[in-house]
């Protein structure tokens, strides 16, 4: 297991979380081990997200950095954006959905790197997006005041609702049977039978991150030091607790053997690791910390699938995909992102390393090796000073 946080220093942190053996009559003690700090952005972090082999980072230079945690080496960069990363998420293992203050959406193969899809999605910036459970559906929310459905195996709009204000954060619920909408401080629970408002919660502050816990119980960190565990049933508070000593800037939840986990960063530096209890009507308790010295601005964890976690979700609860629907030629992959086109009478594109580009891809659509990009921002700043 891994945490790995962004920054507004440019810098992405990993630790290494080890739990040490049971001793007698203790539980299990949690140590996070500093395992590497990497300046490759030259603009604050502003997203991360993590599948089983590779971390992904966003920044407000306009890029998106992929990091093999296998190797723990970076894969290269996606430039296809012309705008600040504002989110990214993994389905799976063979896609990434990103959006940025371009308002395009992009479908990536996160296999051979390359953009599948690029929609333009809202009038203004694209400033969060949710996938479905079952990889079939997307929601995104912009400045352009809308809440947008997406039909992914097409790559298509399936629905617009005009909503009174800009909407910052949308999230679907474990199984997909319910979405919040996040405007400021209130939080809007919606229905997916009815697609209508079923309640509203009122944070005390501006909500800066939520992560469902389980299908009705949201948790919620905002502009304060305080965590929230929400019943979106009955809409109301069933904990609160003192987090950090700052702001929480991103929450997430994750299960392995024996513990339910959250994990929140702040801007005062720190890390740190939660037990969830089955009642959520107890507060969390800490299981263990570590300070960056950074003001963190978002957050992931990498699982490693080989040392025998799981994943988000639980299996009762994360949709499963049996061989028969894995991907044929010329029909659509596994549930799920869009539908490619046909193989036959194509050569298979060359794939893309850390040393190569494939002429095949466009400019905006392929992997950048490191090297490059670094040199290409050399001569682009050599140009400008020849300008001036």
């Amino acid at each position: 297991m891994e945490l790995v946080a962004g920054c507004y220093e440019q810098v992405l942190f990993g630790f290494a979380v080890h739990r040490e053996p049971e001793t007698s009559g203790n539980e299990h003690k949690w140590t996070p081990v500093a395992d590497f700090t990497h300046h490759a952005h030259t603009a604050s972090l502003s997203a991360v997200a993590a599948n089983s082999r590779f971390v992904v980072t966003g920044s407000k230079d306009e890029t998106i950095h992929i990091y093999d945690m296998k190797k723990k080496i970076e894969h290269g960069a996606l430039v296809h954006h012309n705008g600040t990363i504002t989110c990214l998420k993994f389905y799976g293992n063979r896609h990434l959905i990103s959006g940025a203050e371009d308002g395009v959406i992009c479908v990536w193969d996160a296999k051979k790197w390359e953009c599948l899809k690029s929609i333009k999605a809202h009038r203004g910036h694209v400033t969060f997006l949710s996938i479905h459970p079952s990889g079939k559906l997307a929601l995104s929310v912009g400045t352009d005041k809308t809440l947008r459905t997406w039909n992914l195996v097409d790559g298509r709009s399936a629905f617009i609702k005009n909503i009174k204000q800009n909407a910052h954060i949308v999230e679907w619920s474990p199984k997909g049977e319910k979405y919040v909408v996040v405007t400021m401080n209130k939080i809007d629970v919606y229905q997916l039978d009815t697609a209508s408002v079923s309640g509203t919660i009122t944070n005390e502050k501006r909500v800066s991150s939520v992560t469902f816990v389980s299908e009705s119980v949201l948790a919620v960190a905002g502009d304060e030091e305080v965590v929230r565990l929400f019943d979106c049933d009955s809409l109301v508070c069933l904990c609160d607790f003192k987090a950090h000593e700052n702001r929480v800037k991103d929450i997430l939840n994750f299960e392995i053997p024996e513990h339910h986990v959250i994990v929140t960063a702040s801007s005062d530096g720190f890390l740190k690791m939660w037990k969830l209890y089955q009642d959520k009507k107890l507060p969390p308790s800490l299981l263990c910390e570590v300070n960056t010295k950074a003001r963190l601005t978002c957050l992931g964890v990498w699982l490693d699938r080989t040392a025998g976690t799981k994943e988000n979700f639980s299996p009762a609860t994360k949709p499963s995909v049996s061989k028969e629907e894995l991907p044929k030629v010329n029909q659509k992959e596994s549930g799920d992102i869009v539908q490619e086109e046909k193989r036959q009478s194509k050569p298979k594109p060359k794939k893309c390393s850390l040393t190569e580009d494939s002429d095949k891809l466009k400019k905006e659509d392929r992997l950048v090796s490191p090297k490059k990009r670094k040199m290409t921002t050399m001569v682009e700043k050599k140009r400008k000073k020849k300008k001036t």
